[in-house]
């Protein structure tokens, strides 16, 4: 599959496509249910199979301070799009310059010049350009004018609940793993690089994986039972934590994992941690020695989660 940033790296061989336009945070069972639609339009007329994102996502523009945290980093985002099928992603960077693109100059710069796209598939309550003028109505005039198709996509329902990120969103920071992997349709994970850390933890007896969040901000919060895998090797049981580890006065929000009877180097390595079990919130202690205390605790819990399986 291949990364495209920016309208400007566009080129020739990019043009014909069957494309689609979101966030796609989290790429759950909604959003499969589009790519597959896009995947299956793109084998009919034997063209590449487009998903166009953002990056940041819009909200993170206009709101920085109010942005909802996110499912999936960027490049979990681009690996899961991947594993939809899709042949290209175009990531749009959203800055002032694509916020006052007109409706009209967006439909002429990404899908005739840029994409020549050939069919479009977007949501039916779609919006886009300067102030939001443009909608689904605009792109089927488009591309009645200009030659291409439009299609629009149903809400995907499950057990009666609409399929969307805020609501898987909702669910996490709820702490409801079992719901939110219906609407993902897996398990919640996080994807990063281990970092080095303050090595307190193997100070502690307790030696952990850290993974910094840098801008992405996690929905979880606090202690769980984790599965944690490394590329083409057989997954591994611990429990992490996830937050801004106040007993240490953290500045940052930090995934940390201490993965059961493992003492391998993971610096630099791609790590997923995936939640299994809500073990407990995190918390503030009086000193080393109660924290110690508790992650003990919270090892027993996460080791009798994974011994009931």
């Amino acid at each position: 599959m291949e990364l495209i940033r920016g309208l400007h790296n566009l080129r020739d061989k990019h043009r014909g496509c069957v494309a689609t336009i979101g966030n796609f945070d989290g790429v759950h069972k909604g959003h499969r249910k589009v790519l597959a639609q896009v995947r299956a339009k793109a084998s009919e007329l034997g063209l590449p199979a487009v998903a166009i994102t953002f990056e940041p996502q819009p909200r993170e523009f206009f709101t920085p301070d109010q942005a909802p945290p996110r499912l999936t980093r960027f490049d979990e985002k681009v690996r899961l799009l991947e594993k939809q099928g899709m042949d290209r992603v175009l990531c749009l960077p959203f800055n002032a310059r694509l916020r006052q693109m007109s409706a009209e100059q967006f439909i002429d710069a990404l899908l005739l010049q840029g994409l020549a796209v050939e069919h479009f598939v977007v949501g039916d309550d779609f919006r886009f350009g300067c102030d939001r003028a443009g909608d689904y109505a605009m792109l089927c005039q488009a591309g009645e004018k200009h030659g291409f198709t439009v299609a629009n996509t149903e809400t995907h329902i499950l057990d009666g609940d609409r399929v969307s990120s805020t609501r898987i969103r909702h669910l996490l920071g709820e702490n409801q793993l079992d719901q939110a992997e219906q609407m993902l349709g897996r398990r919640y994970s996080i994807t990063g690089r281990v970092m080095h850390g303050q090595k307190l933890g193997r100070q502690l007896g307790v030696p952990t994986a850290n993974v910094r969040m840098h801008r992405f901000a996690s929905p979880l919060r606090g202690v769980y039972a984790v599965t944690v895998s490394l590329p083409g090797e057989t997954p591994m049981h611990g429990v992490a934590n996830i937050g801004m580890r106040p007993t240490v006065q953290g500045t940052q929000p930090v995934l940390e994992s201490h993965i059961f009877d493992f003492d391998g180097d993971l610096y630099g390595r791609l790590l997923t941690v995936q939640f299994d079990a809500f073990i407990r919130d995190e918390r503030k202690f009086d000193g080393i020695e109660e924290l110690k205390k508790q992650i003990y605790n919270d090892i027993e819990q996460a080791r009798a989660f994974f011994g009931a399986q």
